[in-house]
């Protein structure tokens, strides 16, 4: 009698579960119940290559992070974390949300954390991931700590890429840009090479 119970507490508990169509694999239990999931940590079609190694090649190695990679044919390295420590620019700032994450492969960064565009987070083309910035809209004077977690912007000579949240925030969601100046503020632990 007590198994009817549990049986329906495991019921409810794994129809709460999604699998998501991916390319690198990750282990989750809950008790005895293990689930292989496969995920895809890229939101651009675009990317080439990652440290001469194909994509889905570079995520199975575990070489994603602060890789090289190759957009449009051009190479990109990004910075190491002690290079970064001192990090800060001026520039173009621009955003991305809903319209990245229905993309096929969008729900994922580049850091293979989960994309959600009401969260503030950002995409970066040289820091390493992930890294903890403050994004100064220089209009406004308004600020925000993003976390880095994905590689863009990859069009007009922009700084930074935003989600839709930070944005908003920030005071430029309608706007689409704004300039902004950038600020590394901590160094993650897991950004090693």
């Amino acid at each position: 009698m007590r198994t009817l119970p549990v049986f329906i507490a495991l019921v409810l508990l794994l129809s709460s579960c999604s699998v998501v169509k991916t390319t690198a694999k990750a282990a989750y239990s809950v008790g005895e119940f293990a689930v292989n999931t496969v995920t895809s940590p890229f939101t651009h079609d675009e990317i080439e290559s990652i440290d001469g190694l194909s994509p889905e090649e570079a995520v199975r190695q575990g070489r994603v992070k602060n890789a090289p990679y190759v957009v449009f044919g051009k190479t990109y390295v990004p910075m190491s974390v002690d290079e970064s420590q001192n990090y800060r620019e001026t520039g173009l700032a621009s955003w991305y949300g809903k319209e990245t994450r229905e993309k096929d492969g969008g729900h994922m960064t580049a850091n293979g954390e989960t994309f959600d565009p009401d969260k503030f987070s950002a995409a970066h083309k040289y820091l390493p991931l992930p890294i903890h910035v403050r994004v100064t809209n220089l209009e406004t004077r308004q600020s925000l700590i993003v976390r880095v977690n994905d590689r863009g912007p990859f069009a007009h000579d922009r700084v930074i890429d935003l989600s839709a949240g930070a944005a908003k925030k920030l005071g430029f969601y309608q706007k689409g840009t704004a300039r902004v100046s950038l600020e590394v503020v901590t160094q993650s632990a897991d950004a090693g090479p």
